[in-house]
């Protein structure tokens, strides 16, 4: 394990009696409440004193609740130290009232609105959605990209149309690890990583694998390209837990990770563990 304590940043907690979460019934495994306390104990014997709550797809118009949710866990949890709100960015300028109320919360850093679902591979260039995301710009919040690999070189473009806009790749775009698949995920890392704009969080790793029978020879390939592509000043360590559960317990993955920055300098795995989270997010 690492000698000092990490930053997590892509944690996500939540209570279904308290708000909607309907893609939770299709991962029965994972559905029910989390909370800080039960991050203490999955997480034991790995020191991290600080982290970022990622939205949790809540039904449609409970963003504003989560977030306001979120901070009031923080209350009793200094460790959360950012937050990264779901708002409708496809809404285009017409996001700004969100927006507005969204930031009366002093630890909102960013926002999230999920690509994945969308069956189109150029969703997000939509004329509105890119409205939206440079929405964010205009006011200093970063936006987390999270797609599947198939939505990579329309996210590219997204990042090209949003100079001004801190982008956060999640879960290194989902590749299909499972399938073993490479290509064209393999080249397009290279050409999101060539901007400026945007970090990668290495994260979601094993669950994209089969999460029952993943290896780390399986996994390995994925994860140390993510990081030659975007280099240690731009990758990010992250566990999204409890998701996470549904193929590693907390410390065997950042066990796993330790593993794989073996031969990393002391430098390297700061940044990775612990600065450029908190760079990226303004901790």
């Amino acid at each position: 394990m690492p000698s000092f304590a990490l930053v997590d940043a892509h944690v996500h907690y939540y209570d279904p009696a308290q708000l909607d979460y309907p893609w939770l019934d299709n991962v029965p495994a994972i559905k029910g409440t989390y909370t800080p306390a039960d991050f203490v104990t999955a997480s034991r014997g790995v020191a991290v004193d600080k982290q970022v709550f990622v939205e949790v797809d809540v039904a449609p118009g409970q963003e504003l609740a989560e977030a306001r949710f979120v901070e009031g866990l923080a209350r009793l949890e200094p460790r959360i130290q950012g937050i990264v709100a779901s708002a409708a960015i496809e809404r285009g300028d017409a996001v700004n009232a969100e927006l507005d109320r969204l930031q009366d919360i002093g630890l909102l850093r960013g926002v999230r609105r999920l690509i994945q679902y969308h069956p189109a591979a150029d969703y997000c260039l939509q004329p509105a959605f890119v409205e939206g995301v440079q929405q964010l710009g205009r006011r200093g919040l970063s936006f987390d990209i999270c797609i599947r690999h198939g939505q990579l070189a329309s996210a590219t473009e997204l990042v090209r149309r949003c100079p001004d806009v801190q982008f956060v790749l999640d879960h290194i775009a989902k590749p299909a690890i499972a399938a073993g698949l490479r290509e064209p995920w393999w080249q397009q890392m290279h050409d999101i990583a060539a901007l400026p704009n945007v970090v990668c969080k290495v994260t979601g790793v094993v669950t994209e694998a089969d999460p029952q029978r993943w290896t780390l020879e399986q996994i390995r390939p994925y994860i140390e390209h993510s990081i030659e592509c975007f280099g240690f000043d731009r990758v990010l360590f992250a566990s999204d837990w409890p998701v996470l559960n549904l193929a590693s317990a907390y410390p065997a993955w950042v066990a796993i990770m330790d593993e794989l920055l073996g031969g990393c300098s002391a430098s390297e795995r700061q940044r990775f563990y612990r600065d450029n989270a908190i760079a990226t997010y303004r901790l």
